[in-house]
């Protein structure tokens, strides 16, 4: 090539590129305005010719194809599996209220919490309707999208980058004024499927021979999760952004307030909540509700209630986070809409736990947009108390719009003669006596080998909160089950690696992980960890330790009995009774003898081995965005002797701090009690106690 050629081709090059980031903002300018404002400048011809272009652009120079092309959108990527990330901030949950009188019960114990906090700043709540779809937090980096995760458990979510991608109203890259965009920003928010596109994909689903969904949030859930991300585009999904994760916004200052942080993500190019606003007492708080209740069904997309955030973002994070909620925000749910239906019979299901539940089998009826054909009776007492009965006319809600649930029958529509409800007094899977305890409404079947709660309490044995075996897949668990290879926990213990690869998309390395990582757990499973991994009703990871504390093996727990164990901290009468029932149990028994023939027996850690751990005794407490999922530190701290605190206190021992850590850093800092980050922490896991520090 001549050297005017070379020049001519970069010359082309450069125009290209310049042309393609015209096309690229222009694109994404007329999808906001379509898809957010409904105010769209151009006709859909002339938008597909400046899409087609920039295509064309990016077939011939592929280095121009950015990761907030709008090509992006149509998808085509596709996936094997979807991978799993921890978040950096854990992506809690909300509590509910249902009433103008638990509202103000929960604004006043906000209060209590943070009493050095003005009556001003206490009152403001930001609200904004109640979102009933898939939560999501997408990762910009340098105002570009590069990741989006699922909420998952809120620890750890699925990779869902490449479909969330295709989501038209999403910016790929954040709009605004701002000269320098954030070098980090998590935006949390909600995905969702608007009525009219639900209505479409079904008709659609019908049409081509397939299963229909039940509702907007499932079918949400499940486009967004599809390998094939094209799959995802044609499914016309929304984003609605409702608030942060972590932030590094640089060169200013955070948002002081949930007002001035909902106008930023408006300004970035997100669509949020409708009818959001500020509510500055409790009469404005209820006004507000019962408007969106009122109006709820003007809005394109299904909604359950109304959520209200302190306005003031410092006072949120004073006031910090439950397990499992945060302190400073919560959901009004909306009075349950109701239906009359026929119901047709009442089905027993048997749970993990053995409880057996009744479930009323429904003529289908549509109730708030979605076709309901089953609902809870949740035990016995409640069908005596409701005295409903197969082939009643009867009144069904969806309690705060979400679980169908029985209300009771209409009297005058009973047909004559319809007999009571008897309820079974032996498991209808596997025959076995079931058994109400004292003290209870369930009814269960204690048979830990009824094939009803196998699958669920093989999957708990392997979980982490049963032995946490690593590398156990919850679907290869469930395969060997359904084979009928494993028909107990005890059964994966004697599972080869040649039967692993009889298996289609089980290859040797895999087989050899699976076989090798439960042989590792047979061989190091401590007594806690055993007793947690059997599943007995109330017994979870703190009971179990308890319980491994007191007694040296196996033998000595089942020879426990009620007396002896109410003798225990935290262990009450039903609990103890609960123990009791299950080593009585003569099939439990049988499992337990496999095990004790598996060598799967441990035995209690000697007290001086328990002393010698590095946090023998020791209270600690986490804070801030750590590197790691905080479960995983929580478990870890455990191994070692700590008791994990949830709040500062002057009797904890360490705070290890991850980065942003608020206010718990200050007020840790001002008790004197030490601060370790994450380095210093994983290093005083390999000390000894009673090593000087």
């Amino acid at each position: 090539m001549t050297q005017f050629s070379l020049l001519e081709s970069t010359d082309e090059h450069a125009r290209a590129a310049r042309r393609a980031e015209k096309l690229r903002k222009e694109l994404e300018r007329h999808n906001r305005l379509y898809h957010q404002l409904d105010a769209p400048e151009i006709t859909d011809e002339a938008y597909d010719a400046l899409f087609r272009e920039l295509v064309e652009l990016e077939e011939t120079f592929p280095d121009l194809r950015t990761l907030d092309s709008p090509t992006r959108r149509v998808g085509g990527a596709v996936l094997s599996s979807l991978e799993t990330r921890p978040h950096r901030e854990r992506m809690y949950g909300l509590d509910n209220v249902f009433s103008a009188e638990e509202w103000a019960g929960f604004q006043q114990k906000a209060f209590r919490a943070l009493p050095e906090a003005s009556p001003e700043v206490m009152s403001a709540w930001w609200a904004d309707p109640k979102l009933d779809g898939l939560a999501c937090e997408l990762t910009y980096e340098n105002g570009i999208l590069v990741q989006a995760l699922t909420r998952g458990d809120g620890e750890v979510g699925e990779v869902v980058t490449e479909s969330m991608r295709t989501v038209r109203n999403l910016p790929l890259r954040l709009n605004g004024k701002d000269a320098f965009p954030p070098r980090r920003l998590e935006v949390r928010g909600e995905v969702l499927m608007f009525r009219k596109e639900f209505e479409e994909l079904n008709e659609r689903q019908t049409a081509l021979g397939q299963k229909r969904f039940a509702n907007p949030r499932n079918a949400a859930a499940g486009s967004l999760r599809q390998l094939d991300s094209s799959v995802t585009a044609a499914r016309k999904l929304r984003f609605l952004a409702y608030g942060v994760g972590e932030l590094d916004v640089q060169y200013r200052k955070p948002w002081e307030t949930y007002e001035e942080l909902m106008k930023a993500l408006s300004d970035y190019g997100f669509e949020t909540p409708p009818q959001g606003r500020l509510c500055h007492n409790l009469e404005e708080a209820e006004s507000y509700y019962r408007y969106v209740e009122g109006t709820r069904d003007l809005l394109p997309f299904e909604i359950d209630g109304v959520v209200y955030k302190l306005n003031n973002r410092e006072a949120q994070r004073a006031l910090g986070f439950t397990a499992r909620a945060p302190r400073f925000a919560v959901a009004w749910k909306f009075t349950a809409r109701r239906a009359e239906t026929r119901l047709r019979r009442i089905m027993i299901q048997v749970g993990r736990t053995g409880v057996l539940t009744p479930v009323a089998e429904l003529e289908p009826v549509s109730l708030g947009g979605v076709v309901v054909s089953r609902a809870t009776l949740h035990n016995e007492d409640e069908i005596r108390r409701l005295d409903v009965r197969e082939n009643d006319t009867v009144v069904i809600q969806r309690a705060g719009d979400v679980i169908p649930d029985v209300v009771g029958p209409v009297l005058e529509k009973r047909p004559e003669g319809l007999p009571p409800y008897e309820f079974p007094r032996t498991c209808p899977v596997c025959g076995v006596p079931v058994r109400r305890l004292k003290g209870e409404a369930a009814w269960r079947c204690l048979n830990m080998s009824c094939p009803a709660v196998i699958m669920r309490s093989i999957v708990h044995f392997v979980s982490k909160a049963g032995l946490d075996v690593d590398g156990i897949g919850q679907k290869w668990v469930e395969t060997l089950i359904e084979s009928g290879r494993v028909k107990s926990p005890a059964d994966l213990f004697t599972v080869t690696q040649k039967e692993l690869m009889s298996y289609e998309r089980m290859g040797e390395i895999s087989a050899v992980n699976f076989v090798s990582a439960l042989e590792k757990a047979r061989l190091s499973a401590s007594l806690s960890r055993f007793i947690a991994a059997l599943g007995i009703r109330l017994v979870g990871e703190q009971t179990a330790r308890t319980l491994a504390g007191h007694y040296k093996n196996m033998d000595e727990l089942c020879a426990a009995d009620v007396e002896e164990l109410l003798q225990l901290p935290d262990i009450g009468p039903e609990v103890a009774g609960s123990i009791r029932a299950f080593f009585e149990n003569s099939s439990n028994r049988e499992l337990l003898e496999r095990f004790r023939e598996l060598g799967l027996w441990p035995q209690r850690q000697d007290k001086t081995e328990t002393e010698a751990a590095a946090l023998s005794g020791k209270k600690v407490l986490f804070t801030g965005t750590l590197s790691r999922p905080r479960d995983e530190y929580r478990r870890m701290a455990e191994a070692q002797g700590a008791n994990v605190a949830s709040a500062v206190s002057r009797n904890l021992d360490y705070l290890i701090a991850g980065e942003n850590p608020g206010s718990k850093l200050v007020k840790a800092q001002e008790l004197g009690i030490r601060v370790l980050d994450e380095t210093a922490f994983l290093k005083l896991l390999e000390t000894k106690a009673s090593r000087p520090e």
